[in-house]
């Protein structure tokens, strides 16, 4: 017994011994902040993907410790939104869509600094008409000169159309529905020479919805289905719109800016929305170009759209679906959620809830299912498979473009 501690003890020291030391790999650099002072900050070199941005770790000189530096908008994309799913890909995607124009061998990912919680929530009212109008442009009109855009008359303005003045709710909300749902910013900073970083890119996320949610005066939820032409002509007139003020924000008026326009689904959906077009404004440039569409799509399988859209991507997935079934008694289901870039199959991910009765049944069928996956799927995709029961998570299957052999995990 002895002897096998000292084994284990001896490898651990080993391993020990081997690991990197990530924390004698960060880089100190000095950044710019909005109001023009200086601020010690760091970049950890070790990053997990080529596809994710370093990020800047700002620095506590008095306690000698290293944070992450929240947007100033933190926790506010959370409104407006009803679904986790579409909270992460607005989120996620936004970084996704800006790696065209910011490489992330460049530059480096920080949270929106420049667009408030305050100015955001302005942003995405209604359109003030008449007396409400009135009295707040006169409100702005007292506001210090001094101050930065976000403090000034655009406050007040919002960006969705206004209601009509008739006493019909379900008729005004059908004829003025809210468009835009959210709006997220991401700054990227590019490395000088003299080991500083300064602003080298914003990118606008809008978030815009392809259903308008509204209660009537008994308290009953309805809706209006918004086509995606009509809520894409509103995406590009509010954004050129925010173009002009954030050129009259402090820091921004020449910086390239990136608009990004993004579809929400249906909050009863089982997969998130996604973008649709994009518009990138070049450095000292105050109009909009032209738009370029984004051609992402997520679907799921087994779905009637995505048999009519991916048809053999749908016929593989039945497939696999009818290996599992016809194997193993206790299945209870399967479900694939497909992400598409340029109609081709990006990353699949497939979810198989279970009934065990035994963890021998747990490995034999993760063993049985990544056989499936290898045979069933093409090599160019990212795949993640998860087998839960009713008692959590049971295993997990994971397999990267080109990779001949996954990696798999079965939890204890």
């Amino acid at each position: 017994m002895k002897k096998k501690l000292g084994l284990v003890l001896a490898s651990f020291i080993l391993l020990t011994a081997c690991a990197p030391n990530f924390g004698d790999q960060e880089e100190q650099i000095v950044q710019e902040t909005e109001d023009d002072s200086k601020e010690q900050a760091i970049i950890p070199k070790y990053n997990i993907s080529d596809s994710y941005y370093k990020t800047i770790l700002n620095t506590d000189k008095k306690a000698g410790e290293s944070s992450y530096k929240p947007g100033a908008a933190r926790g506010h994309v959370a409104e407006g939104i009803s679904t986790r799913l579409d909270i992460d890909e607005f989120e996620t995607g936004l970084m996704r869509v800006a790696q065209d124009t910011f490489s992330p061998d460049t530059y480096l990912f920080q949270e929106g600094q420049y667009l408030t919680s305050e100015v955001i929530s302005s942003w995405l009212k209604r359109q003030l008409t008449g007396k409400a109008k009135q009295d707040a442009q006169a409100a702005a009109a007292k506001k210090d000169k001094n101050t930065t855009g976000n403090d000034e008359k655009y406050v007040e303005v919002g960006l969705n159309p206004p209601l009509p003045d008739i006493d019909d709710l379900e008729k005004a909300n059908d004829q003025s529905p809210i468009y835009l749902a959210q709006i997220l910013e991401h700054n990227y900073l590019i490395k000088n020479e003299d080991n500083s970083v300064q602003l080298g890119g914003v990118v606008i996320g809008l978030a815009m919805n392809s259903v308008h949610y509204y209660k009537q005066q008994e308290g009953f939820e309805r809706k209006k289905v918004i086509d995606t032409k009509d809520l894409l002509q509103q995406g590009k007139v509010m954004a050129d719109t925010i173009l002009k003020r954030i050129r009259s924000t402090k820091g921004l008026e020449n910086v390239p800016v990136v608009f990004a326009i993004y579809e929400l689904e249906d909050k009863s959906s089982l997969v998130p929305g996604n973008y649709i077009a994009k518009s990138v404004v070049k450095e000292g440039t105050n109009s909009l170009g032209g738009w370029d569409t984004v051609d992402e799509d997520y679907v799921l399988f087994p779905s009637d759209e995505g048999t009519e859209k991916y048809r053999d991507d749908a016929q593989r997935f039945n497939s696999f679906k009818t290996d599992v079934e016809e194997f193993f008694p206790n299945y209870t289901g399967v479900i694939g959620k497909a992400f598409y870039k340029n109609g081709e199959m990006n990353y699949l991910d497939i979810e198989i809830p279970m009934q065990f009765y035994s963890k021998g049944e747990v490995i034999a069928f993760t063993q049985f299912i990544t056989g499936k996956v290898m045979e069933s799927f093409p090599d160019y995709i990212s795949l993640e498979v998860n087998i839960t029961s009713n008692n959590g998570q049971e295993a997990l299957i994971i397999k990267e473009p080109k990779q001949e052999e996954p990696t798999v995990h079965i939890y204890k």
